[in-house]
Order: C-alpha cells, then sequence, then structure tokens
C-alpha cells in the first residue's frame, strides 16, 4: 500500500483522478463479467452486496467528503456548518432533478416502476441510466479529493483520495453483478450483458477528472464540492439501495452488508487517510 501512496504522490493529481476513477470502472467490469460464469444470482446474494453497497457510501459519505468539508469551512474563516449544508442540500438536489427528468428503472423493480419521464426505452436501457445515475457522485466524490490535494488543501491528502477510490472500486464489484445478472436473466446474451455493465460505470472517470479540475481552478468551492458529493451519494443510498434491498424477505443480510460496507470504509478512511 505504501508503494501505492508514493505513486500516487509522484504524479499530477487530475491524473491520479483519472487513474482512480479508471481503476473503479475496471472493478464494475470485473463484476460485470461474472455473467460469464452464472445465468443468476440469488436474491439473497445481491441484496448482501447491494447493503455493503450503502454502507460504503454512507462511510464515505462522512469519514471522506462532509468531515473534511466542515474542516476545511472553518480554517478557511466560514462559518463552519454554512458550506457543508449547502454544497449536501444542492449535491440532493441534484440528483433529484436527474431522478426527475432522466428516465430509468430500478434493479429489482418491474418495468412497470420505471421512472422520470414516460418513454419507449427498452428494460435494459433504463436499468444502465438508474446505476449511471448512480456513478456520478462517486466519480465526483473521488475527484474533489484529488482535486484538493493538487490545490494543496491540508485536509485533503492523497492517502484519503485513495481509500475513497478503493471503497468506491469495492462497492462497484457489486453494482457490475447487479446490472449484467438482470439482463441475462431476461435474455440478453452474456455479451451485451457484460458490456452494458460495465459500460454504466464510464461516467466515472469523467466525473472525477471533471470534479478534480473544477476544484483546482476555484480554490474556495472544495468544502461545497465535498458536501456536493456526499449529498447525491445519500440521495442515492435512501432513494435506490435501500428500497431494493427490502423488496424480499432477505432484509437482515442487506442490514448486516450495509454494516460490514460501512466498518469497512471507515477502517480504509482512517488508516490511509
Amino acid at each position: 500500500m505504501e508503494q501505492v501512496l508514493d505513486f500516487f504522490s509522484s504524479i499530477d493529481p487530475v491524473y491520479g483522478a483519472l487513474l482512480a476513477t479508471t481503476f473503479t470502472w475496471l472493478v464494475t467490469a470485473a463484476g460485470a463479467s461474472v455473467v460469464f460464469l452464472f445465468k443468476t444470482l440469488h436474491r439473497r446474494t445481491l441484496d448482501g452486496m447491494l447493503g455493503f453497497t450503502g454502507g460504503v457510501m454512507v462511510a464515505a459519505s462522512f469519514w471522506s467528503l462532509l468531515a473534511p468539508s466542515i474542516e476545511m469551512s472553518a480554517r478557511m474563516g466560514m462559518i463552519e456548518w454554512v458550506p457543508p449544508a449547502i454544497g449536501f442540500a444542492l449535491g440532493a438536489l441534484f440528483l433529484f432533478a436527474l431522478d426527475k427528468y432522466v428516465p430509468h428503472l430500478h434493479i429489482n423493480f418491474d418495468p412497470s416502476a420505471s421512472e422520470g419521464p414516460r418513454t419507449e426505452w427498452r428494460r435494459s436501457t433504463l436499468l444502465i441510466l438508474a446505476i449511471t445515475l448512480h456513478n456520478i457522485p462517486e466519480g465526483l466524490a473521488v475527484g474533489v479529493l484529488f482535486g484538493g490535494v493538487a490545490a494543496g488543501i491540508p485536509e485533503a491528502t492523497i492517502g484519503g483520495a485513495v481509500a475513497l477510490a478503493i471503497g468506491i472500486g469495492l462497492q462497484n464489484f457489486p453494482e457490475g453483478i447487479a446490472v449484467s445478472m438482470p439482463l441475462r436473466r431476461h435474455g440478453v446474451s452474456r455479451r451485451r450483458s457484460f458490456f452494458y455493465g460495465q459500460l454504466s460505470a464510464i461516467v466515472e472517470p469523467v466525473a472525477g477528472v471533471i470534479g478534480a479540475l473544477a476544484v483546482l481552478w476555484i480554490q474556495p468551492i472544495l468544502p461545497y464540492a465535498l458536501a456536493f458529493a456526499a449529498g447525491a451519494m445519500i440521495y442515492v443510498v435512501i432513494e435506490e439501495v435501500v428500497p431494493e434491498t427490502q423488496l424480499d424477505k432477505h432484509t437482515d443480510l442487506a442490514t448486516l452488508g450495509f454494516i460490514g460496507g460501512f466498518i469497512v470504509m471507515m477502517v480504509l478512511d482512517v488508516a490511509l487517510g
């Protein structure tokens, strides 16, 4: 791990953001590749994985994003709760707007429960869009932290940025499975299921670079940007991840998965950040 931190410390942080979010994309692709081994995945396993995803996202939202935002606000002479509160609200509203204006379908829901404008798009397209919306704040979060490192802001460290990328990568593995498996189950070929599964995370490198550059160009926005990413991630957890784990009889397993994901992300951030 020390070699990894040394490597990221030696390169341009914006390039680091690109590499880190490319890693999270590749982990999604690894999850999607499971479709070549199995046609179906037991709902019990999927619920546990989705719970883990939610736990990682909630822990990352506080340990990696909100806590540094509060510390930065105080150091910059701002009222310490104002930038986090404003950024958090804007991040949630941003996802709320996307949720209302982009057609999509959550993983375990019937096509009749699709959200956003009415459309004749296929179920596969709606599923991909749902996970793509999910991945935008994750890419932004990693990119914003790397941008803070580039700007020389003390609260943003390479260790913290790498820890967040690892945590996001871990929870992207079940996301890849969660896209490719339902597509395969509904008759899509293995290759196309894999392609669509990994495609859902291609937005992460794009969002990561945008987040890093935005913070580098306008340093005072960093406390707001960190909280913005946190608000968007929490919105996804409450609006999408948690409801999907409560549709069947494996809610206890999903809850334990959530706890496990939270602990893993917390340990990563404290140990590396």
